[in-house]
């Protein structure tokens, strides 16, 4: 199993792992990411991963970065081609993965600050968007989606869970439509149970799922 800074290969199914959780040591999101790679490099041959951590912040959209953003390409000066440097880099890495794994966990009922600062930066129309006559059109396709989620009292799926439905809006939003939520929720209720819950749903979506994404190589 590859890992950055190696590029993806042609022949290698792409994934893309994104991590949320302030947490390192003892973090559930990103145990359960551990597990679905070891899971898919079993059952895959060919895995390449490419590995983004956003728990350490990045930028936020400001008025240079729309004004950028807004100008054709060809038109814009150095200044605003180095403002889009990292939403390029992060596009660029979307773009290639045929497979986005998203750990996350709840906090205070939505998604943390770093991962929507993510989706801001890959949010970019004429690249992962477009509108069209008939309305907004992804241009990401094709791709599959795990979103592996772990939170202490908030139940997902309920009505105080404001992350997973916004995380599988705003990825079909980008085109990418079929997407799997494995959660690890109420863990300060329910304890141990939560996590191996998890790690079960894990190892049953991927035996699943293997055989059309080993087609995908």
């Amino acid at each position: 199993m590859q890992a950055n800074p190696a590029p993806f290969t042609r022949t290698s199914l792409r994934v893309l792992r994104v991590d949320a959780s302030a947490r390192h040591e003892g973090s559930v999101t990103r145990q359960l990411a551990d597990l679905m790679l070891r899971e898919l490099d079993e059952r895959v041959p060919g895995l390449a991963v490419a590995c983004r951590d956003v728990a350490a912040g990045l930028p936020f959209v400001d008025a240079a970065w729309v004004g950028a953003n807004l100008t054709e390409p060809e038109m814009r000066d150095a200044a605003q081609r180095q403002t889009l440097a990292k939403s390029d880099e992060l596009v660029a890495e979307l773009m290639a993965a045929d497979v986005l794994v998203i750990a996350t966990p709840i906090y205070n009922f939505s998604v943390p600050a770093s991962l929507k600062a993510w989706i801001d930066q890959v949010a970019r129309a004429r690249l992962t968007f477009r509108y069209t006559e008939h309305g907004p059109q992804g241009l990401l396709g094709g791709k599959k989606a795990y979103v592996l989620v772990a939170t202490g009292g908030t139940e997902v799926g309920s009505a105080i869970d404001f992350a997973t439905p916004w995380l599988k809006f705003v990825l079909g939003f980008l085109g990418i439509t079929d997407v799997e939520v494995i959660a690890a929720d109420r863990g300060n209720l329910r304890g141990d149970a939560a996590h191996q819950s998890a790690s079960e749903n894990v190892a049953q979506v991927l035996e699943r799922d293997w055989p059309a994404l080993a087609e995908a190589v």
